[in-house]
């Protein structure tokens, strides 16, 4: 069964008639990773943001349902698509992963987030800006 990212990609393809290469080409990537995203059952990381954003480019479509999809096929399902942050790709991928943690790991994540906010606050106070 193909992939949210498959999908996406084969779709683009037949609606307008294009091959990878076209793709690749019209985005600024190369063929080899525009094959090895339409193909790939399941990736094995998220891709490169540039990658992404190449991909979209060439696929003629917005940034964010390759983003969905690309995370998609890496295992990783984001839900969070009306929140402010959701416009941040990062921030959105590291909410879904957090949530298939383990409770213990969760509060390990927690306690790692609580002491980067205090150290940001904290050089902030220092520096006198917000």
């Amino acid at each position: 069964m193909p992939n949210p990212l498959q999908v996406l990609i084969k779709h683009q393809l037949d609606q307008h008639g294009w091959s990878y290469s076209d793709v690749a080409r019209r985005g600024g990537i190369s063929r080899s990773t525009v094959h090895h995203l339409a193909t790939s059952e399941r990736l094995a990381r998220m891709p490169q943001q540039s990658t992404l954003e190449g991909l979209a480019k060439g696929l003629d479509i917005p940034l964010t349902p390759v983003h969905r999809a690309a995370a998609e096929a890496c295992g990783v399902h984001l839900y969070l698509e009306d929140t402010p942050e959701a416009g941040d790709p990062e921030v959105a991928i590291l909410i879904a992963s957090v949530q298939k943690l383990g409770p213990v790991d969760r509060r390990h994540v927690s306690a790692l987030v609580e002491s980067l906010l205090r150290t940001a606050a904290a050089e902030e106070e220092t520096s006198g800006r917000p």
